[in-house]
């Protein structure tokens, strides 16, 4: 059995406990209001910001054993940076305040999400950078299209007209970065990076939900 394989069906119960959230199935079904849609993007704007540092921080760590894991990285890298700016033109498009946006530290929640990317890929392992993209990847390509179509019905906006710049984009774009990480990981044979991948992903899919639940941005009132 393959690693990728391996990393789906050992990450499988914390990706259904995501889904199985009643404001995440909610979310996607219905969408969200217009104010709820600029926290949703406050919370994405501080995840994006720090995406690209954190893979940077992973790929400073990969030695000669991982160098196509830091390889893969750079690349990335390249792809990924600036992206938090469509964050901040969609904010802008909503109506909403960007540099208070900027200003505002996200949800204790993200912040811990982030604090445990950068600890992990500095003191764990810095494979474990590969469980933040899969799951980051695996929310965008399966959500990231039906939650901008949702939430344009919601507030009755064409979803083309402006506002979902960065979720409509990267609901295409991961599936290619999907089919690259298979690819990557695949080829991490090494006990202990494959263990931190692992974990990493569960604990992010963990993290990430803690928005929607009780005492989250976005979890129940």
């Amino acid at each position: 059995m393959s690693f990728f394989i391996t990393l789906i069906e050992s990450s499988d119960a914390s990706r259904r406990a995501l889904e199985a959230e009643p404001r995440v199935h909610a979310m996607v079904r219905d969408g969200l209001t217009l104010e709820e849609y600029r926290a949703f993007l406050h919370e994405l704007y501080h995840i994006v910001w720090h995406f690209c540092p954190v893979m940077a921080a992973a790929a400073a760590r990969c030695g000669d054993e991982f160098r196509e894991v830091r390889y893969a990285l750079y690349e990335r890298i390249e792809q990924e940076k600036g992206h938090e700016d469509w964050v901040l033109e969609d904010v802008e498009a909503m109506g909403g305040d960007v540099s208070a946006v900027r200003a505002m530290l996200p949800s204790a929640p993200m912040q811990a999400m982030t604090a445990y990317n950068y600890y992990a890929a500095e003191h764990v392992h810095p494979c474990s950078v590969l469980g933040m993209l899969f799951v980051l990847e695996v929310i965008a390509s399966v959500y990231g299209g039906r939650l901008a179509g949702a939430i344009a019905r919601k507030i009755g906006r064409d979803a083309a007209a402006g506002g979902f710049k960065f979720l409509s984009s990267h609901a295409t774009m991961e599936l290619d970065h999907m089919a690259s990480l298979n690819r990557l990981v695949n080829k991490i044979e090494d006990p202990a990076a494959q263990a931190a991948i692992v974990h990493s992903t569960n604990v992010n899919f963990h993290q990430f939900g803690q928005i929607f639940r009780a005492g989250g941005p976005l979890g129940p009132g």
